[in-house]
Parts: C-alpha cells; sequence; structure tokens
C-alpha cells in the first residue's frame, strides 16, 4: 500500500510540473480568470523583490485571490530555472526540494462585507514542510489538489547563496548625455579568495529597473577584474532610459474622496471607478511624485490593515489615456504590477476614435496603485516607456543587479548575490 501511494505522489507531482512547461514558458502568468492580486514578497517588506537567502530565516509570502463563492483546495510547486529562466533540464526535482515537490495551501479567509465574494490564499516559502536546497530562479505553479492539470497561476521568485557583495552606483552622468534621457549603472562584485575561479568566464549578472523582466540585461563579461572583486562600468548595456514617475491613484474609500477619482458607481455586481482622464506627459516639464515603484497595496479606509485583505471590495476601474489621435505601428499598454502576468488581451488598451482616447478596465481590490502607461512596437514584446511619458533624468527608479555563478562542470546556475540601488533618491 505505502508503494501505491508513493507512486500516485510522484504521479501527481510530475503532472503538474509537465502543465505550462512544455513551450518552456517561465513568465508569471494567471492562467485562471477568476485568480486576482498576485503578489510574492517578505511580509514585513511587500516592495521588495521576490528575493530569499538560502538556508537563512527569510521568507517569501505568497497570496492571491481567487473569485468564488466556494473555497478550492489547491496546492503549489516549484522548479528550478536557469539565469535566464530557463527550465533546468540538468537538474531532478529531488536535487533542489529536500522531499516532495509539492505543498498544500492550507491557509485562507473569505471575503467579509463585500459586494464581491472571494477567498484570499497564503503560504510562505520555504516553511516547516517545504525547503528549498539549491540557489537559483524559481517558478513557483499553483494548482487544483484534485486536478493537478488545472493551473491557476505561476510566479517567480529567487533564492541566493549571498557569498558575494555587489556595490552599485547610479549616475545622469552617462557615456551618451548629462542630465538628459538616461540614467548609468556601475557596480562591483567582491568575494573571499577561493569563492570565484574564473570571473571573466563563470560569472553572469542579469539588472532589471523596476523589476520589468521584459527588458531584463544580461552582462557577462567584467570591466576589470583583480584579486577578490570584478568591476562592470563604462559599458552600453548599463546605461538605461530614465523613463519617468510612475502615476498613482487610490480606490480606498467608495464613500468619500479618492486620489485620481472621477467618480464612483455601483452597477450590480460591481463598483465601477472612472479614472482622472491622463494625457501624455513626454514633452511635460518633470514633476517628482512619492512612487511604490511600481507596485501596489491593498487598503480600505473603512477598516484597520489587518482587515483590509477580506473586507477590500474589488472594483472594476476604468483608465482613460487622452492622445488626441490613433498611435500607429504597435500597441498602448497599461503597465505596472496591478498588470503582471495577466494575458496580454487585458493589458492592451484600445482606442476610441469618437474621444480620441484609448481606454482599458482592470477588475482591481481597493488600495493604493501605482501605474504606467507604454508603447509595444509591433514585432517585439519590449514595452517602452518613452514615447508616451518620455525620459526624465531625475526619475526615480529601482535597479536590481543579480549575480549567478556556473564554474566548468557545475550542472546549474548558482545566485550568489545581488545589489539593490534607487536612481533619484
Amino acid at each position: 500500500m505505502s508503494i501505491c501511494i508513493i507512486l500516485l505522489l510522484c504521479l501527481v507531482s510530475l503532472t503538474a510540473s509537465a502543465v505550462g512547461w512544455a513551450d518552456g514558458d517561465t513568465r508569471d502568468l494567471i492562467v485562471d480568470n477568476r485568480v486576482h492580486t498576485v503578489t510574492v514578497a517578505p511580509p514585513d517588506d511587500p516592495y521588495f523583490p521576490p528575493v530569499m537567502v538560502l538556508d537563512s530565516d527569510q521568507r517569501l509570502e505568497v497570496k492571491f485571490d481567487v473569485l468564488d463563492y466556494d473555497v478550492e483546495y489547491l496546492r503549489y510547486s516549484v522548479y528550478h530555472c536557469d539565469a535566464l529562466w530557463r527550465p533546468t533540464a540538468t537538474l531532478v526535482e529531488s536535487e533542489w526540494v529536500d522531499g516532495f515537490n509539492y505543498g498544500d495551501i492550507d491557509e485562507w479567509e473569505q471575503n467579509e462585507a463585500t459586494f464581491t465574494s472571494f477567498y484570499t490564499y497564503r503560504f510562505m516559502l520555504p516553511n516547516d514542510d517545504f525547503k528549498i536546497t539549491r540557489s537559483g530562479n524559481y517558478v513557483v505553479v499553483v494548482y487544483e489538489q484534485d486536478d493537478p492539470g488545472h493551473v491557476l497561476l505561476q510566479r517567480r521568485f529567487s533564492v541566493c547563496e549571498n557569498i558575494v557583495n555587489v556595490v552599485c552606483e547610479v549616475t545622469t552622468s552617462t557615456d551618451v548625455d548629462y542630465n538628459d534621457e538616461h540614467q548609468q549603472l556601475s557596480y562591483d562584485i567582491t568575494y573571499r579568495p577561493g569563492v570565484v575561479s574564473d570571473a571573466y568566464n563563470d560569472l553572469t549578472s542579469v539588472i532589471t529597473q523596476n523589476n520589468r523582466d521584459a527588458s531584463a540585461v544580461v552582462v557577462k563579461s567584467p570591466t576589470m577584474v583583480a584579486p577578490g572583486k570584478v568591476t562592470y562600468e563604462h559599458r552600453s548595456e548599463l546605461i538605461f532610459s530614465a523613463t519617468n514617475e510612475y502615476r498613482r491613484f487610490e480606490i480606498v474609500n467608495s464613500h468619500g474622496m479618492n486620489m485620481g477619482v472621477e467618480r464612483w458607481q455601483y452597477f450590480e455586481p460591481f463598483y465601477h471607478v472612472t479614472l482622472n482622464r491622463d494625457e501624455p506627459r513626454r514633452y511635460t516639464q518633470y514633476l517628482y511624485d512619492k512612487t511604490q515603484m511600481g507596485h501596489f497595496t491593498i487598503r480600505n479606509a473603512e477598516y484597520s490593515w489587518d482587515e483590509a485583505d477580506c473586507a477590500s471590495d474589488y472594483v472594476w476601474t476604468h483608465f482613460t489615456l487622452d492622445t488626441g489621435g490613433p498611435v500607429t505601428g504597435g500597441n498602448v499598454i497599461l503597465d505596472g504590477e496591478l498588470t503582471r502576468g495577466l494575458p496580454a488581451s487585458s493589458r492592451v488598451m484600445h482606442y476610441d476614435a469618437s474621444t480620441g482616447c484609448y481606454e482599458v478596465q482592470l477588475l482591481l481590490k481597493q488600495g493604493a496603485y501605482n501605474y504606467q502607461y507604454a508603447f509595444v512596437p509591433d514585432g517585439t514584446t519590449v514595452p517602452r516607456y518613452d514615447l508616451i511619458d518620455g525620459n526624465k533624468y531625475q526619475t526615480t527608479n529601482e535597479y536590481l543587479v543579480k549575480v549567478y555563478y556556473r564554474p566548468s562542470g557545475e550542472r546549474y546556475d548558482r545566485f550568489v548575490g545581488f545589489g539593490i540601488i534607487h536612481s533619484g533618491i
């Protein structure tokens, strides 16, 4: 009997791993349209990147809502990836997880006093029953217990050995302009003797601006190598468009004033909020506005912070961008954590010829949000932020430098260190 149970559990794990991986797609995805408000972050620092240190007391909280009247019985599994988020084919699951590669999600709360019926689910990585044993990039996949083929979502996170130090610097005095449209990054990697054997060939850095994976930069060759120190500076790939500050709005109070909101309405079964009409900022003067680096915060003005997850309602939120005419050669999209993992069709704005505006609506939970408009040219998937809102050198951006180490003979990319720096602060 015990052998049969073990075989069944292995089959469940293998079935889950097959879903969403046949084509190597490891992006953040919301597969089930009932899933909303997905976050992966340290529980005490919700704006921190989804990174934790191996064999430490650090944890990441995975949290999401499922809009339904009944509770779901869900499981999760995690899968190892290389530095470029490709599935690691040279490792088997038992090499990155201690035990079986699945865990049951047994913590949830039901909504309270909201028009929308939903459950909020959460779990920690790692936990007492689920140990991650190797560093690297991971994708966590959430699926139904009784139907592993029914995946609800998948989300990226990383586990770091933290055996090298990464010290970053960002400046607006770049190799292409001075205090104009760009920001230039440089960084040093330092380590104890013997930690890195061949810094010229074995290190890979991946840099993101504001956690935008689609425009991540990969750096292989250092500028200079000295004993215990590797330097990367004056490199063209480390020059970034400065972009512009995130826009923001709040939908925290259905009975009062809210930042950036024109009006609230209720059409059964949902609230509808129309935001103030936006205009392009490409040719306007830079204006600082306190930012959440593209993130959102769930909040309800009528309830405490502890009650916000279950007492905040869902609201159809209507965005309008007045371009005065159609923008040709690609699509205008809505961008930020509020659209992370959504199908492309949900992010694309639609042009209304009668108003000369682009429009899109999203079902969002009450809270405070950051967002941006971007343009995706035909034939590419990488958004451009300058065509609508311009590049302002003063912009506050978050740069994350992740360093991977793969010496000769190693079978996977070890994530050995990271550094974070903010421009304009």
